[in-house]
């Protein structure tokens, strides 16, 4: 599977010009101006790699200072969350995949799904991968993006809201992240019947306050809100790009729910490792019993299981013109593979913790209990895999093994 990060692309063309034999070159005997060129490439490869690193960096350590578990979850009164999101804005993050002329950062896909995965490690509990979702939504229409928290509806592939022949909006929406804690709401809606009775998709910026809002809570303790439309006038509304459907939209929350759920997992990794080699029964840590080994053993597993589906579809879509079978592919067994791990990685985490693992003063639950939510928003593991299942046989049996093997 390609990974997320550009270095093996740069690797191969850095061998090409090293080495003339190699397969990555299939001219053994490059002129002047070819290896210029391919040079260049590298460099060019180089710089982007670099800039992907310092957007990561710039928000891991926003992360560090602001968003630290333990401090979090002593601060009863969530004194934290204004200053990590007056942090985040000042450097762009939010509105990472918004271009510069609908007043974002310009950042691109595989800068902002670096961040998410960070996020996931952080177990982060504001709306950051949802506004930048809804940035993301908002700029196929080329709708200029506010300022503020935004969140983006439906977040289940099963609801649809309309958009009637008076230009107001209509219709529930369950399990919307965030959506009470959000200024904006990003809506992919269904336009009315046209002549040859297709539906006209419309992508539309909705003031939260317009909309009546249900509180509702995940398993981590974040919104996890019902949002009812009743006749709502957007602030902007444009037609929705040709090809951009409601699949597209969910294929894109999973891949970046994988991401977080991933890196949650990798914390969860270190965290039990960590403790492990620190708590003592027996006259003897942890970690030396063979048990415990093999526990934290599978734990980094399905951590490991996890990273890689949700990279390589992160890449996939950093790297495509058109979500295409290819995309839906990937997204989908991500956020299969990713789900799975959650599960099971969270409970070996709380094992190897034992009952100090389930207090509400440890912050193992930030990230077991986050990883666990994330599993149902924008399609659960389950409905995934039975649409992953109608996709390989409607393409029949003899296109199943070309499939899999491109990637």
């Amino acid at each position: 599977m390609p990974p997320l990060q550009a270095a093996p692309r740069t690797s191969a063309l850095v061998m090409a010009v090293a080495f003339p034999h190699h397969a990555a070159q299939e001219n053994p005997h490059p002129k002047p101006g070819e290896i210029a060129a391919l040079i260049v490439q590298a460099e060019t490869v180089n710089a982007l790699a670099e800039v992907e690193n310092i957007v990561v960096e710039t928000a891991e350590k926003i992360f560090a200072d602001l968003a630290d578990a333990q401090t979090i979850n002593s601060d009863k009164n969530g004194g934290w969350k204004a200053p990590l999101w007056d942090a985040l804005t000042e450097a762009g993050l939010p509105l990472s995949w918004v271009p510069e002329a609908c007043g974002g950062s310009g950042a691109s896909l595989a800068e902002g799904f670096s961040v998410l995965g960070a996020a996931g490690r952080f177990a982060l509990a504001v709306p950051l991968a949802e506004t930048m979702l809804a940035g993301w939504l908002l700029s196929q229409a080329k709708i200029t993006s506010p300022e503020g928290t935004m969140t983006v509806a439906p977040a289940d592939p099963k609801d649809r809201l309309t958009l009637g022949a008076d230009g107001t909006l209509s219709g529930r929406a369950r399990g919307v992240p965030f959506a009470r804690d959000a200024k904006h709401i990003a809506v992919l809606a269904n336009g009315p019947l046209s002549a040859n009775s297709s539906r006209v998709l419309s992508i539309a910026l909705v003031e939260a306050a317009a909309c009546r809002i249900e509180a509702g809570l995940n398993l981590g303790g974040d919104g996890s809100d019902t949002v009812t439309f009743n006749n709502v006038q957007p602030v902007a509304i444009k037609p929705a790009p040709n090809g951009f459907d409601h699949p597209t939209l969910m294929l894109m929350g999973a891949a970046a729910r994988s991401l977080q759920i991933a890196g949650a997992l990798e914390s969860m990794l270190d965290i039990s490792v960590r403790y492990a080699g620190e708590r003592v029964a027996f006259e003897k840590k942890i970690s030396k019993f063979q048990a415990v080994q093999h526990n934290l053993a599978k734990l980094a597993g399905e951590s490991a299981a996890a990273l890689a589906a949700a990279t390589s579809a992160a890449d996939t879509i950093a790297h495509c013109k058109i979500f295409n079978d290819a995309v839906f592919l990937e997204a989908a067994s991500a956020k299969i593979r990713s789900s799975e791990a959650a599960e099971k990685g969270s409970a070996i985490a709380h094992q190897v913790h034992g009952a100090i693992g389930f207090t509400v003063e440890h912050i193992l639950h930030r990230y077991s209990l986050r990883a666990l939510a994330w599993r149902d928003d924008f399609g659960s593991e389950s409905y995934w895999a039975v649409e992953l299942g109608k996709m390989v046989a409607a393409r029949g049996a003899d296109e199943l093994w070309p499939l899999v093997a491109s990637r």
